[in-house]
C-alpha cells in the first residue's frame, strides 16, 4: 500500500511539474492522461474537451496505439456517458459502463471492450470546460473513492492548464492584429505615399514630353528613383512578415539579420554592438526583438535619422538593448497620439510584460534615444 502511494504521489507531482514546464496546452494535456492512467491503475484513459457543435475539439488518449486510433475514425461526439460528463461537475464511477441506461450499447468496430468506468468533469470558474475519462481498472473490480479524488486532483490542474492555453492563444491573437496593425500603418505612410508620387510624376511626365523633353528626362529620373525607393520599403515589409528563424538561431544573430537587411534597402548608416547575451526564453526573445524593430523603424522612417547605432549585452544578470538615432527627435510627453502612432505604446506595454524598464530620451532636434532593460 506504501508503495502504491508513494508511486501515486510521483505520478502527480510529475504532472503538477508539467503544468509548470511545457508551454503549449496540448502536450500538457496528454501528459496528464498518461498521468491519470498511471495513478489510477486503468488500462485506458481519455481526455476530451468539447467544441459548440456536439463534438469534442480535442480527444486525447492513453493506452491506445496510434494504429488503434487512427483505426476508430473521426473524434467520438459528446453523446451518451462521454456527453454525461459534461453536464454536471459531479464525478461519476460504475462497475460494468454497459449497464448504465445512458450507455448507447455500440461502440465501432475494433474498439476495445470496457467495463469499469470512472468519468470526472474538468471544471473551471466558466463551468464545465472538459472531462477525464478512466476505463478498464486492472486487476478487475471497480475505480474507489480514493481514485476519484486523485482524478479530481489531477482535474484541477487540467483546468489551469487549459484556461492558461487559451489565454496564451488570445493573447498571440491580440499580438497578431497588432502587428498586422502596424503593417498596415507602415504600408500607408510610407508604400502608399511614394506609389502616390510615382502617380503623380507619371502625369507630370505625360505632360510634359512634348512640351519640355528636358524637364521629362528629369522627371523621368525622378520616377525611377521613387520606384527604387518603393520596392525597397515593401522588401522591408515582406522581410519583417517573414522574419529569421528567432527560436533557432537567438535573438544576438536574428537581430543582426535583421539590422544589415535595414542597412542595404534604406542605405543606412546603422552602427551594431553585440556582446555575450545568453540564451532567453523564446517569448522573451521575441518581444526583445519587437522592441528593436520599432525602435529601428521609427528612427528610419519618422525622425530620418542618418545614423543610428544598436547595442545588445548582458551585465549584472540583465539583459539591456540600446537604440540611439541623429533624428529629428520629439517631446515624448507633449502629444500622446503622435507616442501611438510611433509605437511608443506598444514598446512600454511589451517591456511591461517582461517585467522590464523602458526609457525613451528625446528632444526635438536632438535625436532619440530607446534603452531597454530586462531581467535573466
Amino acid at each position: 500500500m506504501e508503495e502504491q502511494s508513494s508511486a501515486a504521489f510521483r505520478a502527480m507531482s510529475d504532472a503538477v511539474l508539467a503544468v509548470a514546464a511545457e508551454r503549449e496546452v496540448e502536450p500538457i494535456l496528454q501528459k496528464l492522461v498518461h498521468a491519470a492512467r498511471e495513478l489510477v491503475g486503468s488500462r485506458y484513459a481519455a481526455l476530451g474537451i468539447p467544441d459548440d457543435e456536439e463534438g469534442f475539439s480535442q480527444f486525447l488518449t492513453s493506452g491506445m496505439s496510434d494504429e488503434l486510433v487512427s483505426a476508430l475514425g473521426p473524434l467520438p461526439r459528446t453523446h451518451g456517458l462521454l456527453g454525461a460528463m459534461l453536464e454536471s461537475e459531479q464525478p461519476f464511477r460504475a462497475t460494468d459502463i454497459r449497464q448504465d441506461p445512458r450507455f448507447r450499447g455500440w461502440w465501432p468496430r475494433r474498439h476495445p471492450e470496457m467495463r469499469s468506468f470512472l468519468g470526472v468533469p474538468i471544471v473551471a470558474r466558466t463551468g464545465i470546460i472538459g472531462a477525464f475519462y478512466l476505463t478498464e481498472k486492472q486487476g478487475g473490480g471497480e475505480f474507489s473513492i480514493a481514485d476519484q479524488q486523485l482524478i479530481e486532483m489531477l482535474a484541477a490542474h487540467a483546468a489551469i492548464a487549459i484556461q492558461n492555453g487559451r489565454l496564451n492563444e488570445r493573447s498571440r491573437e491580440l499580438s497578431i492584429v497588432e502587428e498586422r496593425n502596424r503593417l498596415a500603418r507602415e504600408l500607408h505612410d510610407a508604400v502608399t505615399q511614394k506609389l502616390f508620387g510615382i502617380v503623380l510624376a507619371t502625369e507630370t511626365v505625360a505632360t510634359l514630353l512634348d512640351a519640355d523633353p528636358a524637364k521629362a528626362r528629369a522627371q523621368l529620373t525622378r520616377l525611377r528613383e521613387l520606384a527604387q525607393e518603393a520596392m525597397d520599403e515593401l522588401r522591408s515589409l515582406i522581410f519583417e512578415l517573414r522574419p529569421a528563424a528567432l527560436e533557432a538561431e537567438g535573438l544576438a544573430t536574428t537581430l543582426r539579420k535583421h539590422v544589415d537587411v535595414l542597412r542595404r534597402v534604406f542605405r543606412r548608416e546603422i552602427g551594431l554592438r553585440i556582446g555575450d547575451v545568453p540564451r532567453l526564453a523564446p517569448a522573451t526573445d521575441a518581444e526583445v526583438l519587437r522592441i528593436a524593430q520599432e525602435a529601428l523603424q521609427n528612427a528610419i522612417r519618422h525622425a530620418h535619422a542618418e545614423r543610428i547605432d544598436v547595442q545588445l549585452g548582458a551585465t549584472d544578470g540583465r539583459v539591456r538593448l540600446t537604440v540611439t538615432d541623429d533624428g529629428v527627435g520629439f517631446d515624448p510627453g507633449a502629444a500622446k497620439l503622435r507616442a501611438r502612432r510611433l509605437g511608443l505604446t506598444s514598446m512600454e506595454e511589451r517591456a511591461v510584460a517582461l517585467g522590464g524598464r523602458l526609457e525613451i530620451r528625446s528632444d526635438p532636434g536632438a535625436g532619440t534615444t530607446v534603452e531597454l532593460e530586462v531581467g535573466l
